[in-house]
C-alpha cells in the first residue's frame, strides 16, 4: 500500500517505455511494442469521442493493413452502433474503464463483416478514460494468425491498460513532453511535491531510467549520496520500489486529466 491506502499497481512499471514517450513522435510505436511484448497485442487503435456525437480515430499502429480505412470507417458512422457506447458514456467522470470481453454476436452484421471478417479481428479487448469532456476509447486487437487472447494474455493486458488509457489520454490531451510532464507532477502534486529538490532530482532521472550512477555523474554527487536520496525519498512515499514510483506517477496522470 502507498500513502492514502490505494493500492500499488505492480505492472505500471512494465509500461514504463509508453509513459516516457508521452508526446513525442514515435509514441504511436513504442505503444504498440509494448504492448505486443507484455500482451501479444497485434494493432491498437484509439478513438476521441464526445458526447455531443463526434468522433475522431486519434491512432493506429500494428498488424492490420487496413487498420487505417477502419478507424475512418469507424469515426465516420460505426461509432453510433458500437455495442460498447452505452458503457462508455456511462462511465464518464470516473476512473479507467475496462470493457466486457469480446463477443461477435454483440455486434450487427455490417458491423462484424467490415470490422472483423474482412479485416481478420479474431478478437479484441477495450479500455477507456475520460479527459474533460473527450472519451479516449484504446482498442487492442488481435487477427487470425495470431489468434486469440489466451487467458494470461488478456489477465496481463487488463493489468496494464489503466496505466495505458491514462498515458494515451495523456499524449494526446496536452501533447506535453514527458519532462514537462513529470516536471508539473513533482512541483505541484502531493505525495511527489513533499520531497527535497534533491530527492526529485533522483527520482524524476529513475523515471527516466538512468541508473544509480548515471544518476551521481549527471547530479555530481557520490554513488552513496544518489541511494541515500532514493532511499530516503521512497520512505516518504511510503514506498519500496522502481515499480511503486511509476504507480504514484500513473495515478497522479490519471487523476490531472479531469
Amino acid at each position: 500500500m502507498r500513502p492514502n491506502g490505494m493500492p500499488v499497481n505492480q505492472a505500471t512499471g512494465d509500461v514504463t517505455p509508453a509513459v516516457l514517450a508521452i508526446g513525442r513522435p514515435d509514441f504511436p510505436d513504442i505503444l504498440i511494442d509494448t504492448l505486443r511484448r507484455h500482451a501479444g497485442v497485434g494493432h491498437c487503435m484509439v478513438f476521441a469521442l464526445k458526447r455531443a456525437g463526434a468522433a475522431t480515430c486519434l491512432l493506429g499502429a500494428g498488424n492490420i493493413p487496413i487498420g487505417g480505412d477502419l478507424g475512418a470507417a469507424y469515426a465516420g458512422q460505426f461509432h453510433v452502433s458500437d455495442p460498447n457506447r452505452d458503457a462508455l458514456f456511462d462511465g464518464e467522470g470516473g476512473g479507467p474503464i475496462m470493457l466486457p470481453a469480446f463477443a461477435p454476436r454483440m455486434y450487427g452484421t455490417r458491423y462484424r463483416k467490415i470490422f472483423f471478417h474482412d479485416s481478420g479481428i479474431v478478437d479484441k479487448c477495450a479500455s477507456a478514460i475520460w479527459a474533460g469532456d473527450t472519451c479516449f476509447y484504446v482498442n487492442f486487437y488481435r487477427i487470425a494468425a495470431q489468434g486469440r487472447f489466451n487467458a494470461a494474455q488478456r489477465e496481463r493486458l487488463e493489468a496494464i491498460a489503466p496505466a495505458i488509457s491514462a498515458s494515451v489520454a495523456r499524449h494526446f490531451q496536452e501533447k506535453a513532453t514527458p519532462e514537462r510532464s513529470l516536471a508539473e507532477l513533482f512541483a505541484t502534486r502531493a505525495p511527489l511535491a513533499g520531497l527535497t529538490p534533491r530527492e526529485q532530482e533522483v527520482c524524476r532521472r529513475i523515471l527516466a531510467g538512468f541508473s544509480s550512477e548515471a544518476i551521481s555523474q549527471a547530479l555530481g554527487i557520490s554513488l552513496h549520496s544518489t541511494l541515500t536520496y532514493r532511499k530516503r525519498a521512497y520512505q516518504r512515499l511510503g514506498i519500496s520500489s522502481q515499480s511503486e514510483l511509476f504507480a504514484i506517477v500513473l495515478q497522479l496522470l490519471t487523476r490531472s486529466l479531469n
